[in-house]
């Protein structure tokens, strides 16, 4: 099958260290490990390209702007030339990641009803950009993602927040192709490659207490720091990622006395060389106001448990279904029950080396990218062959 993957978001490097770009390299992989023949269309398509996506057939399109609304023009534009490719090299399936001014999915789908299609929504663009950065055309963007969702054979979201939230908004269109696409709405978590990441021995010498993250204020590593300055038993702390925040935990983590080893951005391909050595993989989300804001599917938690080690996070979102009989769950924004939770598996090696088996068993058995892939596909009706 020819499969044309979708991913004009120039926020997110295709080939890049963030989560989503991890995200998008994982579905392209299995996609092809399928046996499906792949192109993908891009925006931005990052430095970090790993060794087995060297001879992935690339488009790329230029989205630019000097303004908000130059920059959201531009995606409109991008999003017609890309559908206008697709249609030239011809395909059987169309699988495009959500971004909020891209509907080449539905321009590619009206135009040839033989055509398949998969949306994949990881996060509700629309409120994110308004909270966050800025959003001009508001009503162009709430046009795109009813006719996106309306027109695709399947609309596949990563967490049940996030799925309610596009049912809500395409279903407020009121009647047509929108409301029927909105019954084809499903939740399908994220998963993490079992292949690409092992378990492997901790460090003989210490017991390093890991986080992997883009340093943003939601991820929670402020409140870690300050568990570490807490900490009764003896760990060192191994930040991998970099963001925003980074000169202010560093500067926080001197201020706490702490030696902490931030190692930056790492491309996916290099992350299990990171973990290396780690004995305990840790989520530290705060408390973001309510359920309906915790709305992502943890990548990091999920890599913890394909690495065979046993995970303290914050009791939220979906955290709590996937840690079921693996982990520590804390109260979000509480270093205070962070440090206690760290320091008990700190001192007790047996439990560790326990908790990161059960870890590793559930990752293959439920959390695998295949199994993933293999259900989205089902969904659009296309199945795996």
């Amino acid at each position: 099958m020819r499969v044309a993957y979708i991913c004009l978001d120039p926020g997110i490097p295709v080939f890049g260290t963030k989560g989503a770009s991890v995200h998008v390299q994982e579905v392209l992989r299995e996609l092809r490990a399928l046996g499906h023949d792949v192109v993908l269309y891009t925006a931005r398509l990052g430095e970090h390209v790993p060794d087995d996506l060297t001879d992935l057939p690339v488009r790329t399109v230029e989205v630019a702007g000097a303004t908000t609304v130059e920059r959201e023009q531009a995606q409109g534009r991008a999003a017609e030339q890309v559908a206008q490719m697709v249609t030239a090299d011809g395909t059987d399936l169309v699988y495009e990641r959500y971004s909020l001014f891209s509907d080449a999915l539905a321009r590619v789908a009206t135009d040839s009803k033989t055509v398949s299609s998969v949306l994949e929504v990881n996060s509700p663009l629309v409120e994110e950009q308004r909270q966050h950065r800025e959003l001009v055309d508001q009503e162009r963007a709430w046009d795109v993602l009813a006719a996106q969702v309306g027109t695709a054979s399947a609309t596949v979201c990563v967490s049940e927040p996030v799925a309610a939230w596009v049912r809500r908004h395409t279903q407020a269109a009121g009647p047509g192709h929108a409301s029927a696409g909105t019954r084809r709405v499903m939740t399908v978590p994220n998963g993490v490659s079992v292949r690409r990441i092992q378990p492997q021995p901790e460090d003989p010498h210490q017991v390093v207490v890991t986080f992997v993250g883009t340093l943003k204020p939601w991820h929670g590593v402020s409140d870690l720091l300050v568990a570490a300055s807490l900490a009764r038993v003896p760990w060192s702390l191994r930040i991998i990622g970099s963001g925003p925040q980074l000169s202010a935990l560093r500067s926080q983590a001197a201020e706490l006395g702490l030696d902490v080893d931030f190692r930056g951005a790492v491309a996916p391909q290099d992350m299990p060389d990171h973990l290396a050595g780690s004995a305990i993989g840790v989520a530290p989300y705060p408390d973001l106001g309510g359920e309906e804001y915790q709305y992502f599917s943890p990548l990091k938690v999920l890599e913890y448990l394909a690495c065979g080690l046993p995970v303290v996070a914050s009791a939220v979102g979906q955290v709590p279904q996937l840690l079921e009989g693996l982990g520590t769950l804390v109260p979000p924004s509480d270093p205070h029950s962070l440090a206690q939770a760290i320091d008990a598996l700190a001192a007790d090696p047996g439990r560790r080396a326990h908790l990161g088996a059960l870890g590793r068993r559930r990752a293959e058995q439920r959390h695998s990218w295949a199994g993933v892939v293999a259900t989205v596909l089902d969904a659009a009706g296309v199945g795996r062959a």
